[in-house]
């Protein structure tokens, strides 16, 4: 498949909505709870040199900070229009992807390149003119949004989220129900092993990316919403599985793989063990300090369908009923090294963080349910009887 920077916006547009983008722009970190415990990091065994593409929006300011804990030399390379709040000692290269501007990447040599903004193929093939000589590892963060889902309605061996990772995967727009995003990181991922080879690839494919600096408010919305307390519509029926993988979970495993020159492809997300929504919103509520009074109402599919309420965008963190893709198996990225912390930690801290933000922010949430058509939808609820 292959793209030209003419289409580069019209594709940008339509893969803006769609599962792991992360199209808004970040905002300096604010909450010190952000990289909390990273003085307890031991140091890697040996120093790397690392290359992060990206490196100031959501994940990339965690990979930096940990790797630089581990003692690390950490570049990165972006058009410079956030600090990011990078470290000291953290090298800055500017350039614009979008115009094919990666000179500043010439005569330098890494250990490691980790890209994470990436969704258009000659996004990759643009650096690795100039990298594949001097990298010896690439590291390609893409998304489970590459498989190709129509018709499967269960999670067994062999169907596309089972762990085994050469299972079908989304290949043209009409293959993925969310437009281009999965199709562009598709090629995007053949790319990289045709510039790199699989002796040299690492692919990781994240779920739903969550925590602090997460501007989506995907998971954001649910620490907020269940501390405001009340009448909370929930969704389904409490047991349809949910999936999240914290940011910092991500990208500290995103850098021991590297350290350990872990190659091959992944799904990254978690937590551990099966996590229904019922056990991720009752979690949550755990996890908050104050005497908070509030009332879950499952609502069924159905009368929230009936009632124009949106999985994903509106009922967050929920694909709908037995969704398969809240199903995706990590045991390789597991036995790999992934690790994850506690969701009341996730939880406590992404409220904090969000607390941090300028009023102004904290007034606009960018996803969730509004809280008049909470209001109006639980009215209706309760007028049907069912309530």
């Amino acid at each position: 498949m292959s793209t030209d920077r003419r289409t580069f916006l019209k594709l940008s547009a339509m893969a803006g909505g769609a599962l792991g983008i992360g199209a808004l722009s970040p905002s300096p970190l604010s909450s010190s709870s952000t990289y909390r415990g990273l003085p307890d990091v031991p140091a890697a065994a040996r120093s790397l040199r690392i290359l992060i593409l990206g490196g100031t929006g959501f994940t990339g300011p965690h990979q930096v900070a940990y790797a630089v804990a581990r003692g690390h030399h950490v570049t990165v390379f972006n058009r410079g229009r956030s600090d990011g709040d990078l470290p000291a000692g953290v090298e800055q290269l500017t350039g614009d992807r979008n115009l094919g501007e990666v000179g500043a990447l010439r005569g330098q040599s890494w250990d490691v390149v980790i890209d994470n903004p990436t969704t258009l193929p000659f996004w990759v093939r643009d650096a690795a003119e100039v990298l594949n000589e001097s990298t010896g590892q690439y590291v390609f963060i893409s998304t489970i949004s590459t498989y190709n889902l129509q018709g499967v309605t269960e999670v067994h061996e062999g169907s596309p989220l089972h762990e085994y990772e050469g299972n079908p995967l989304a290949v043209t727009p009409g293959d993925y129900t969310g437009g281009l995003y999965g199709p562009m990181k598709v090629a995007s991922e053949r790319e990289a092993v045709r510039w790199y080879g699989e002796d040299r690839t690492t692919i990781i494919r994240p779920g739903l990316i969550v925590g602090p600096r997460d501007n989506s408010d995907r998971f954001t919305y649910w620490p907020v919403r269940i501390a405001r307390g009340g009448d909370i519509i929930a969704p389904g029926d409490g047991l349809d599985s949910a999936q999240i993988i914290d940011a910092r979970d991500l990208a500290e495993w995103t850098v021991r793989t590297v350290e350990n020159g872990t190659t091959g492809t992944f799904n990254a997300t978690g937590p551990r063990s099966k996590l229904t929504m019922a056990e991720q919103l009752y979690g949550i509520r755990a996890a908050l300090t104050g005497d908070l009074d509030l009332r879950f109402h499952w609502i069924p599919a159905e009368f929230l369908q009936a009632n124009q309420v949106r999985q994903w965008s509106e009922m967050t963190t929920w694909f709908g009923p037995r969704a398969v893709i809240s199903d995706t198996r990590i045991e390789r990225a597991v036995a790999a090294g992934l690790t994850f912390r506690p969701l009341a930690v996730t939880a406590a801290e992404t409220l904090e963080w969000f607390r941090s933000e300028p009023a102004e922010r904290q007034a606009t949430m960018r996803a969730g349910l509004a809280p008049e058509k909470e209001a109006q939808v639980l009215a209706a609820w309760r007028a049907s009887g069912q309530g």
